[in-house]
Formats: structure tokens, C-alpha cells, sequence
């Protein structure tokens, strides 16, 4: 699981809380610019606890020690300093080492200066950064209580010193490790929610493709149909010429106003409209139509995928069949809803177009099947599952 990319700000924090927002300064690191110079190393979001490091001039101050010891301190604090920020800035698989080093630090100062005990919560609070195992983070946090056990009871430091060591650094390691845990998750659910949303784009815009070639496709193949009868009639039959004309301007309009619909989200006129149409079409191309006097009741999503069905099939049958008739059968029982479609054409289909690809992903994103057979003539058979769609009306 990869880290998580989420920053966190006090001033972002408290502009969060005043607002209510519930991202409570949290923010997205991927998406804000990256620091650079010596804000790279002094990020306020870190540093800022760099402060607690004044506790450590308590005990030579008021001991008044003597010049040596503060140069110890200074140098400690010269050391610490850029191991803290190493241990949250350095590549990942280098934070252990500066964790380490922090480590050792504390083994070799504290004993001299126990105002330092503070450097065990540092190291505490940096144990989540080399690692995303919980079980890991919480052996090194034992580990360091046990290291502070043994320390104290080797150099004999002070109740408060080892009691306040082993106190903070459980309380304040347990905390981060929970605190990363949970921008983990966040970023885990951040990451899952942009592939919903890329699986839904990718899909919308799969049903786009298929809905904008069942539109045009219907619609052109009519009027590539009617301008082929035009120019034959246009010498013997003027008038029958500019009835086909009007209709292909009909056509033509239709054509853009279903493509309208489809862009902001294409709705079936409904089954009986198609068929009427499905009739329309077969007759200009001299395919004699079988058909039922009346559509069937069909439940709203039925209706929409068998409507687009028949439009693809007859588009289908008058672009490539070569047929002289075809027959459409509807039957609705209590289980499921059957539609086939067959024609007398020349079949032999081999390969899905995109047409029938189409019809097929529409079906089964209904739970139904498709079935095709073309050694004579060509038919489909379509089969809807009808329980869900019942529930539907029944609930409507």
C-alpha cells in the first residue's frame, strides 16, 4: 500500500476548525507546490515541535554547570536537530537510520542531562515514518520503553525522568501510530474512490459511444435508403422524388434531435415507437416486417435496452443482410422477457461488430443474455431476467 500524500497544517488546522470543515487541516500533498530551499528542511508542520527542545536548557541553567556541559548541549542539539528532520524528510528506507541515530543519542545525553528526556517522545512520534506495519511500530515502541527502563535503572535517573519518558513516548507513539493509520486508510479510500470515479467515466463514455452508434446509425442508414430511392425516381417519378426528399429532411432532423437527447442522456421514445419506426425503415428497404399488433407492457429499463436492441438488429438487417422479410416476436411471462428478431438475409455472421457488442453489453448489464444464430438467416434471441424489474414496479 503505497504512503499517504496527506499533509497536515496548524494554521490550515485551526482556519478548518473555525470554519467547520471537516478535513481539520488536512490537505492533499500531491497537489500543493513543493517546498524548496531551506523550507524543504524547516517545514512549519514539523518544526514547530523543534520548540520543546528549551526544556533541555532547565538542568544546566539551574545547576549552573559548568562551561563544559553546555557545550555538550549545544553540540546535542546540533546533532538532534537535523536528525529529527532526516527522520521525516529523508527517503523512506533512510528514516530508519536517522531514527537510529536519535536513538543513539538519547542513550548517550539523557544520562548527562535528564531535562532531555523529551527526545524519547521525538523518537516515538517518528517510529510510524519507517514503517506501515502496526505490529512493527509497536514492538520498536516497546523496545524503546524497555531501553528506558534499562537506562534508568543503569545510571540511576530520576523517578520523573523515566517515569515521564516511558509515559509521553506510549502515549504520544501510540497516538501517531493511529493518526498515520488513519490517513492510510483516507488514502486508501481517496485512491479507491478516484477508480470508482475513473470506472464510471470509462463507462458513461462506453454507453455514450454505443448510444450515439445506435442513434446515428439507425438514422443514417434511413437516409442513405431514401436518397438512393430519390435518385432513382427523380427522372420517372418527380413527385414520389420529393415526398423521399421530404422525409430525408425529416429524417435528417430527427437524427439531430436524438443526437440532442443523447448528449444530455439518451430516453427511449418507447418500445411501440420503435417498432413503428423498425417498420418504416424495413419498408423503404423492401424487407416485408412480421410483427405484433400490439407491444407488450414492458417495466421502464426493459423497455429502454429492448428498444435500442431493435433499432441496432433493423439497422443491422437493412445495412448488411440482404433480406426480403423478417419477423419480431415480444413475450413478457413472470421470470423473464423474451425478444427475437429474425430475418430471411444472408447470415454467416463470424465477428461481432461494434453494433452487436453493443446490443450484448446492454443486455447483460440487465443481468439477460444474448444469443445469435446465422446459418440461416440470421437470428437473435434475447432473454431479460424479470425479477428485479418486477421489484421495480412493484415499488414504484
Amino acid at each position: 500500500m503505497p504512503p499517504s500524500n496527506l499533509r497536515w497544517s496548524v494554521s490550515t488546522g485551526l482556519k478548518d476548525c473555525l470554519n467547520r470543515d471537516c478535513r481539520e487541516g488536512w490537505r492533499d500533498a500531491s497537489t500543493a507546490p513543493p517546498l524548496g530551499g531551506w523550507r524543504r528542511w524547516f517545514d512549519y508542520d514539523h518544526s514547530i515541535w523543534l520548540v520543546f527542545i528549551g526544556f533541555w536548557f532547565i538542568q544546566p541553567y539551574m545547576d549552573h554547570q559548568p562551561l563544559r556541559y553546555w557545550i555538550l548541549l549545544f553540540l546535542a542539539v546540533g546533532l538532534f536537530v537535523p536528525f529529527y528532520l532526516l527522520a521525516h524528510f529523508a527517503p523512506p528506507k533512510a528514516r530508519r537510520f536517522w531514527v537510529i541515530a536519535m536513538f543513539i543519542l538519547a542513550m548517550v545525553y539523557v544520562p548527562i542531562n535528564q531535562s532531555s528526556w523529551g527526545i524519547y517522545i521525538f523518537i516515538a512520534a517518528s517510529l510510524p515514518e519507517i514503517s506501515e506495519s502496526t505490529n512493527t511500530v509497536i514492538g520498536l515502541l516497546l523496545l524503546l520503553c524497555g531501553a528506558i527502563v534499562a537506562q534508568s535503572w543503569f545510571f540511576h535517573l530520576s523517578a520523573w525522568t523515566w517515569s515521564m519518558g516511558l509515559g509521553m513516548s506510549l502515549l504520544i507513539g501510540m497516538n501517531r501510530l493511529r493518526m498515520e493509520q488513519k490517513h492510510r486508510a483516507d488514502a486508501k479510500l481517496r485512491m479507491a474512490h478516484e477508480e470508482i470515479e475513473q470506472l464510471a467515466k470509462t463507462a458513461e463514455r462506453e454507453r455514450i459511444a454505443r448510444d450515439m452508434h445506435d442513434v446515428l446509425g439507425h438514422s443514417l442508414s434511413l437516409i442513405v435508403l431514401k436518397s438512393e430511392l430519390a435518385g432513382r425516381l427523380f427522372d420517372s417519378q418527380p413527385s414520389r422524388a420529393a415526398l423521399e426528399i421530404a422525409e430525408i429532411e425529416a429524417a435528417a432532423r430527427h437524427a439531430l434531435a436524438e443526437v440532442r437527447k443523447t448528449i444530455t442522456g439518451y430516453r427511449s421514445e418507447g418500445f411501440a415507437s420503435e417498432l413503428t419506426r423498425a417498420a418504416q425503415v424495413l419498408k423503404t428497404a423492401g424487407v416485408r416486417l412480421n410483427k405484433p399488433a400490439k407491444a407488450p407492457y414492458l417495466t421502464p429499463r426493459h423497455e429502454a435496452t429492448l428498444s435500442l436492441v431493435l433499432r441496432e438488429a433493423v439497422t443491422n438487417i437493412v445495412r448488411h443482410a440482404d433480406a426480403s422479410e423478417c419477423s419480431i416476436e415480444v413475450s413478457t411471462g413472470l421470470d423473464s422477457t423474451q425478444l427475437v428478431i429474425a430475418d430471411d438475409g444472408r447470415g454467416d455472421i463470424r465477428q461481432e461488430g461494434n453494433g452487436l457488442r453493443g446490443m450484448r453489453e446492454r443486455v447483460q448489464e440487465l443481468g439477460g443474455s444474448l444469443s445469435l444464430e446465422s446459418s440461416r438467416g440470421t437470428r437473435l434471441h434475447i432473454e431479460l431476467p424479470q425479477r428485479g424489474e418486477n421489484a421495480e414496479v412493484i415499488g414504484s
